[in-house]
């Protein structure tokens, strides 16, 4: 079976509470092709990593956790002004 998968490093302030806000939503699975986690590195870095059994189930796992962080990032921007 082939395996894929990418892990993104975001460097931000809010990645405490971005990790947070990202933990219920990763909890529940979505497709069973795909696996998505997600930890801290200090205070100030995200990790996501997503994992598949083929490119199709890795593209929408992306796209949802991607999605995901965007915006959780964008609403501790809105909160923090």
């Amino acid at each position: 079976m082939p395996h894929h998968e990418a892990i993104f490093r975001f460097f931000t302030e809010h990645a405490v509470l971005i990790h947070k806000a990202l933990l219920p939503e990763l909890s529940d699975e979505v497709n069973p092709r795909s696996k998505t986690s997600c930890w801290l590195e200090g205070e100030n870095t995200l990790l996501l990593k997503i994992e598949a059994e083929d490119t199709a189930a890795l593209r929408a796992a992306l796209n949802m956790s991607l999605r995901l962080v965007n915006v959780a990032d964008e609403m501790q921007q809105i909160t923090t002004h």
